[in-house]
């Protein structure tokens, strides 16, 4: 055990300075490459002069694609579920690629930290009785031990490019939040109460890839209407990404649908990120009245 344990240590810092080498070698070659430092000049930040809290960032079409070096015992991919699909009754033909939409995908908006308060909010307003609950999100439900609070960016559809950070008054002060997990830990549907979207199925699977989710909770492919969940840091179910990867390859017709409480993936560290929106707006996932109700 000794000996194994020993070699498995050895194993991790190889594989470390290999991801060293890695990027010290894209360092240089981006260094050297005009075009690539003509796309980052024109990616760089730009703040209108009359909103110095908000700036566009030009969308970036030059990709540089390095080899990656993982260790597979980081996270289990199986969940040991298996997952059905549901037909989207509205089909109409997609207008982005899902995994460069910025609605489906949220690591093309992404997201910054904040110093905001890690505890639960008591906000004002009305309050929906069948709101998603985040307490769900791992069994059993619990109250959230909050690591960390982001803000989302926004995204401007005229110039095809990120504003922000999204910021009072007009949005939440947090819209992401790391919720503490045990590593491994199994990741499932946050319920809610009626709001089924066919067949007994509860959320529709926007998007998935091996680090990330998006569930929608009605059976249409976008997030105009209904809540939506992404859910970052998670070791997708192997299964649930190649029926995904298959539905949506195959134009999206129908797309992978999840009953409450089912697993998708599983805790890739100690911690996994939650953001929630609501026809499509960001809300603040701290809120106590809207999804951590009796917490």
């Amino acid at each position: 055990m000794e000996k194994q344990s020993l070699f498995s240590k050895w194993k991790a810092r190889w594989l470390f300075v290999l991801v060293l080498l890695e990027v010290s070698l894209f360092v240089v070659c981006l260094d050297s490459s005009s075009g690539a430092t003509a796309a980052l000049e024109a990616a760089s930040t730009q703040r209108p002069s009359n909103d110095s809290a908000h700036y566009h960032t030009e969308a970036v079409t030059t990709y540089v694609y390095l080899p990656l070096v993982f260790y597979t015992d980081a996270c289990r991919v199986s969940t040991g579920e298996s997952y059905g699909s549901l037909a989207i009754p509205n089909w109409v033909s997609p207008t982005l690629p899902a995994e460069t939409h910025p609605d489906l995908n949220l690591a093309v908006r992404g997201y910054t930290i904040t110093q905001a308060s890690l505890e639960l909010v008591d906000l004002g307003g009305d309050t929906d009785p069948s709101a998603p609950q985040l307490s769900s999100v791992f069994v059993p439900p619990r109250a959230p031990n909050i690591k960390a609070a982001y803000q989302v960016y926004g995204w401007d559809w005229v110039c095809n490019c990120r504003t922000g950070p999204l910021s009072p008054p007009d949005d939440p002060e947090v819209t992401l939040v790391d919720l503490a997990a045990t590593s491994d830990e199994l990741v499932r549907v946050p319920d809610r109460s009626g709001g089924d979207i066919g067949e007994g199925y509860k959320a529709l699977v926007l998007y998935a890839d091996p680090d990330r989710i998006t569930l929608k909770y009605t059976s249409d492919d976008n997030v105009v209407y209904g809540y939506t969940i992404h859910v970052e840091n998670v070791c997708v179910d192997a299964t649930l990404l190649a029926l995904y990867q298959q539905l949506n390859d195959a134009g999206r017709h129908s797309l992978p649908a999840l009953t409450a409480g089912q697993a998708f993936g599983r805790a890739h560290a100690e911690r996994v990120g939650v953001a929630i929106r609501d026809t499509g707006t960001f809300l603040d996932p701290r809120s106590r009245k809207d999804w951590w109700r009796g917490y």
